[in-house]
């Protein structure tokens, strides 16, 4: 008794010392997490105001850097900043499209700004901090977010911090490829990116295997992180239909319980039908793929109780068969949904998909104007220099393929072996394969092959990359596999840290340094002008990016603009263009009234474009879509015929009678031209060729 006594009192105290030594570890974690997050969110600002001098620049100048569609977004948290109701100036906005009045908070994700705009008004910071301050440096605190978040999931992957901070080193040191954040500040996705980053996590959080304490915490969280994604960013369909191809693919690999699985899909599911009654019954989430897919896929799954049973190769045929019915009733679904609710708002997406594929129709011109940016073309082979030149490819490829090779071998194993097999190979942890570490390999899987796919969509892809390459140099299991080394998986990532330090460290000093000013003296005379000397309830026309710019420096009402989710919208926007194709002044001038426009700009710079491939111009593809063959030496289709008018937007300035009776020119400088419309009369009786019009 008394040795037993004796042996306790040896223990208690080296229990205690081990858990004040794990308290101290974890809050230097913690505290390594927040300190990178906000080394991001300064770094990004930073930049940005040293590109811009953003703090001497003139309002007007500062409201031209929100470029294309930011410009838009911008311009509702202006307009919510002094609107005497949210009723008034959202649901009912008769500015934003002439002719018509539309519910800003269904047809968009601006939430976010409406949100912001009552924070700002309701917070003592009037005084001393302006309100496009209040906005940038809330977006740039999200950064900071983004990168703890991802830290948290190397963590919770390799069960070191010091993989969380090989990730924002990483996530800092690869910025051109990581975010865009300090040029593009309003963009959805700089919202929407930090909460998918830390659903993430919670999900990680979640299928760490022997969870049991915080799983209805994470549920909440992952339901909280997902809802404010959805909220944020229109495209949320799209990537969370990713998002349940991987669910699907873990269920099918029997790397999850029927609960985990059942579980995940709710959340998706009732995180869009949150967001379905907050934009006012938006039909495109109803209609969306990834409704579709989950239903179909719980449906079969209760109609298939017994696809996890039998021999290797009959579960494998199974699968199959399974996978085949789930994609048929998914289509099936979606085709009876988008019939019910009459959706076409994102068949430009889809036509986009076929062409990019060579599925569909290469004429058409919404989905030519996606396939002829860059952004939306096959990732550069660049990007993956630039990401080798931080060392940030290699253990990600290398940790890839260790991790895909012991996946299939657990599938394999999986679909092999019985129920009661399983289960005791899991609590034997023999031939176990985490689910946590088999949804984020997917995940980067998954979103690799959409970002190779598409540019733009690297952005997703390229922050979970880094928390998986830092899980494959801190990893235990990886360590354990290669090298049995326990020293080593913290060594190895100190030493890449401090190796990236000094390569690095010096470079981001000599970029922060670079001063930089704005400078679009032109943009600014057009503004200045149009708020001085046009009415306030003016009409104007002209292409996506500029007229954004002209809501938010001046408030006027615009014909179109770069919000593209809407059937309607594309369709007028595909008219106002005309000016930039070849048609008659009359036709042109009967466009343009049908839609209420008071003025139209015309840019140098789109009609006498050189920046695109002959056959990407814009006035390329206006000429393929109505059919003319297109400006200057190269093939055309045998179709195409010769146009029988001169293109619009140059004829016009050579004065000619037949543009002057419809048009007058009423500015200009070295990059816009605009004229108003004039006011068509009737032909007089003696049926002269030149309309009459009155000024």
């Amino acid at each position: 008794m008394t040795l037993k006594l004796k042996q306790l009192n040896e223990i208690q105290p080296s229990v205690k010392k081990e858990k004040c030594y794990s308290i101290i570890w974890t809050s230097v974690g913690w505290s390594v997490s927040v300190g990178l997050g906000l080394l991001c969110c300064i770094y990004v600002a930073t930049l940005h105001e040293n590109d811009l001098w953003f703090s001497n620049i003139k309002e007007v100048e500062r409201e031209i850097s929100f470029r294309t569609e930011c410009g838009l977004y911008y311009s509702y948290y202006k307009q919510m900043l002094h609107a005497p109701s949210i009723q008034e100036e959202m649901i009912h906005d008769n500015l934003t499209e002439s002719k018509r009045t539309i519910n800003l908070l269904q047809r968009m994700n601006i939430y976010q700004e409406v949100f912001l705009s009552v924070l700002y008004r309701l917070l003592p910071i009037q005084s001393y901090l302006e309100p496009v301050y209040f906005y940038i440096y809330t977006v740039f605190s999200l950064q900071a977010v983004y990168v703890i978040a991802l830290y948290l999931t190397a963590w919770l992957l390799s069960g070191s911090w010091l993989a969380g901070a090989l990730t924002g080193v990483w996530y800092i040191l690869n910025r051109v490829d990581t975010t865009r954040v300090e040029f593009t500040i309003s963009l959805r996705e700089n919202w929407s990116l930090p909460f998918l980053a830390l659903q993430v996590a919670a999900i990680t959080c979640y299928l760490r295997p022997q969870l049991t304490t915080l799983q209805q915490v994470m549920v909440w969280l992952m339901y909280v992180t997902t809802f404010c994604f959805c909220l944020t960013w229109q495209f949320n369909q799209f990537i969370l239909l990713v998002q349940a191809l991987v669910i699907y693919t873990l269920d099918c690999g029997d790397f999850l319980t029927t609960t985990q699985v059942t579980t995940l899909y709710l959340v998706q599911v009732s995180s869009l039908l949150s967001v379905w009654f907050l934009q006012f019954c938006n039909s495109m989430i109803l209609g969306s793929l990834v409704l579709s897919f989950i239903v179909a896929a719980l449906f079969i799954r209760h109609c298939q109780p017994g696809v996890k049973t039998g021999s290797l190769v009959v579960r494998l045929g199974k699968v199959l068969l399974h996978s085949a019915l789930v994609l048929l009733l998914t289509v099936t679904i979606n085709y009876l949904a988008k019939k019910a609710l009459q959706l076409q708002s994102d068949e430009h997406i889809f036509k986009f998909i076929k062409s990019k594929f060579a599925l569909g129709s290469t004429r058409d011109f919404d989905a030519s104007l996606y396939l002829c940016e860059e952004a939306f073309g096959l990732l550069p082979l660049d990007t993956l220099e630039r990401l080798a030149g931080t060392l940030l490819l290699y253990p990600y490829v290398l940790t890839l393929l260790l991790l895909c090779g012991m996946l299939v071998a657990a599938a394999l194993q999986n679909l092999r072996g019985s129920t009661e097999e399983k289960k005791g190979a899991r609590e034997g942890q023999v031939a176990a394969f985490r689910p946590d570490v088999a949804y984020n390999l997917l995940h980067t899987l998954f979103y690799g092959l959409l970002a190779f796919s598409t540019m733009r969509m690297k952005y997703i892809w390229t922050g979970h990359m880094c928390a998986v390459a830092a899980y494959g140099v801190c990893g235990t299991e990886l360590w354990t596999v290669l090298l049995s080394l326990r020293l080593v998986r913290y060594v190895v990532p100190v030493v890449m840290i401090g190796f990236l330090y000094y390569k690095f460290w010096p470079k981001l000093m000599e970029e922060l340094s670079e001063l930089r000013e704005f400078y679009d003296p032109d943009t600014v005379e057009l503004m200045t002008w149009i708020s001085t000397k046009t009415p306030k309830q003016a009409v104007f026309a002209g292409s996506m990016q500029l007229l954004a710019g002209i809501k938010l420096c001046t408030g006027r009402v615009l014909t179109n603009h770069p919000h593209y989710e809407d059937k309607d919208l594309r369709e007028r926007t595909r008219q106002v263009y005309q000016v930039y194709a070849r048609r008659s002044p009359e036709e042109v001038h009967d466009i343009l009234k049908a839609i209420g426009a008071d003025y139209v700009v015309l840019e140098n710079s789109i009609c006498y474009e050189r920046r695109h491939r002959r056959g990407c111009r814009l006035r390329d593809l206006l000429d393929l879509a109505n059919g003319h063959i297109m400006d200057g030496p190269g093939e055309d289709d045998p179709d195409l015929v010769p146009a029988t008018h001169p293109r619009f937007c140059d004829a016009i300035k050579t004065d000619a009678a037949a543009y002057n009776a419809l048009f007058t020119r009423t500015f200009q400088n070295k990059t816009f031209h605009v004229y108003r419309l004039k006011k068509k009369r009737k032909k007089n009786t003696k049926g002269s060729s030149e309309p009459s019009v009155t000024q």
